[in-house]
């Protein structure tokens, strides 16, 4: 998959088909998952607090609690269903690229669903085996309102 943007397609699908571990190999070893709590507004993970800032190892203790067969939140799983607008590649380099996602993302849990709409941003480096995930940074549209619990990964 030499496209960075069928890539970013590829990668909401396995979230979608809760392929979490195939998804989890997507990232590279120093990359991080971030949702700033601020939104596009926040600058960095440091300075404020952050819905979510996950290294690989965090990112693995979710992985392993979403496949846990006695994780309560997950009786019964959530599923989501990501709709992506296409991807814009913002810069671009002989090894990284930076693409821009707008999306809905909706969560399904039981007789509850939820629906969220934002921004993807992606700062990805090209590997031996394709592309990796460096950050995967998700900008929450209204983001500093009150929000439902978000099981998944967006």
């Amino acid at each position: 998959m030499n496209d960075p943007r069928d890539f970013i397609a590829h990668e909401a699908a396995l979230l979608d088909a809760r392929r979490f571990d195939d998804w989890l190999a997507l990232f590279a070893d120093d990359g991080h998952y971030w949702v700033p709590l601020l939104g596009a507004a926040q600058a960095d993970p440091f300075s404020h607090n952050s819905l979510a800032y996950e290294d690989r190892l965090l990112l693995q203790l979710r992985v392993e609690r979403l496949k846990n067969p006695r994780a309560h939140s997950q009786h019964p799983a959530s599923h989501s269903q990501h709709v992506l607008q296409p991807s814009r590649v913002e810069e671009e380099g002989a090894d990284e690229v930076r693409l821009r996602t707008p999306f809905l993302y909706v969560e399904a849990r039981g007789d509850d669903q939820i629906l969220l709409s934002g921004t993807a941003r992606h700062h990805l480096i090209r590997t031996p085996t394709g592309w990796s995930i460096r950050e995967k940074r998700i900008d929450l549209l209204n983001a500093t309102r009150a929000l439902p619990a978000i099981q998944l990964f967006i």
